[in-house]
């Protein structure tokens, strides 16, 4: 039976990161010496944010400078750890050269932290954010499925280099831990695949593609009307506290779907301006497919016309009753995920 000490040491890379803040600021809160990996330990603009959880906390953190990239980097801030949230990877959904951009930090990445974790003899449990685009790449997916649902069972077999790269990236990180996992009997894997993550952040001005989308949401990108783009939403702070049992949990195993609401951007726009609407140019119909297909390759490179054909007007389902039943993780409702979102990037004059 997996038992991790509490006095033990515990290891966030990407610590800097969404998800990886409300993480960290947990294992504070619950008296954890948290080692956080970050790229550049240095950054007071990056780091201050998580200094000052731990100035108002009982736990302890420690910065370890890590690469991805570069091997044997993550030596010393895993060393004494039984517990290895892996949460860095690049959630950037436009880029230049997918396998190098994308695919290369992911996979790689993956690989060097849990090479680490097999030469750490301290390591017993590794926690992996995965993501929902690991089980699928499209929402014209469902088709597939066996009950017209995403489940854990299910896994992303329509993207590709040249078709969803981020999906493609998150799903060859996740199958390359899989296959990791099983190259040794010293630790145990459990995966945590969240929906579009939503929701304050600590940082609340760190470059994130959560929140670039949500601010388009407010500053006129998307006055003209926002298209019924079927997507997730999950809260960062549910997805956090999902990391934070599946790593203490002896009985969690698998994958975890982190999903609170099947959504689309029009459903999301429309919370927003029923509250925002009379100061802020928040959608408030819906774009028709036909002209999110014309148009949108111009607004942005990523969302090519196959993207459009296989997620606008189409549902986004999945189960999260895994997540609910094992990790015990009770879901906050949509409009104060919205919310909170959108008034901490107004506070902070993001737009």
């Amino acid at each position: 039976m997996l038992e991790i000490s509490e006095s033990s040491p515990v290891l966030v890379t990407g610590a800097n990161g969404y998800v990886a803040g409300w993480l960290v600021k947990r294992l504070l809160e619950q008296g954890k010496t948290v080692h956080a990996a970050v790229r550049d330990p240095s950054n007071k603009e990056k780091t201050k944010y998580l200094e000052a959880l731990a100035e108002s906390s009982s736990g302890t953190l420690r910065f370890f400078k890590s690469d991805l990239l570069q091997k044997g980097s993550y030596g010393e801030a895993m060393k004494g750890c039984e517990l290895v949230f892996h949460t860095a990877s690049p959630f950037v959904m436009s880029v230049g050269d997918p396998q190098k951009d994308l695919v290369e930090p992911a996979v790689a990445g993956t690989e060097n932290v849990l090479s680490q974790a097999t030469a750490t003899e301290s390591v017993k449990r590794v926690v992996l954010t995965s993501s929902c685009a690991s089980i699928y790449g499209d929402c014209s997916d469902l088709a597939d499925t066996p009950n017209g649902v995403f489940t854990e069972e299910v896994w992303n077999t329509s993207s590709s280099l040249e078709h969803q790269p981020y999906s493609y990236s998150k799903t060859m990180a996740e199958r390359k831990a899989w296959e990791m996992v099983k190259s040794q009997n010293k630790w145990d894997l459990v995966v945590i695949n969240p929906s579009f993550v939503l929701g304050p952040a600590i940082n609340p001005k760190a470059s994130s593609t959560s929140l670039s989308i949500m601010k388009q949401f407010g500053d006129g990108t998307m006055k003209m009307g926002a298209p019924r783009f079927g997507v997730g939403v999950v809260d960062v702070r549910d997805v956090a506290e999902a990391h934070l049992t599946a790593g203490f949990k002896a009985e969690a195993q698998g994958r975890y779907i982190t999903h609170a609401h099947d959504s689309n951007f029009y459903e999301i726009g429309k919370c927003l301006s029923d509250k925002y609407g009379d100061k802020y140019p928040c959608p408030k119909k819906a774009m028709p497919k036909w002209l999110v297909w014309a148009v949108g390759p111009f607004f942005d490179k990523s969302m090519t016309r196959a993207m459009v054909s296989k997620n606008v007007d189409w549902p986004f389902k999945a189960d999260n009753s895994k997540s609910e039943k094992e990790l015990g993780v009770n879901y906050r409702p949509l409009e104060p995920t919205l919310h909170e979102m959108f008034q901490q990037l107004i506070d902070h004059d993001i737009f």
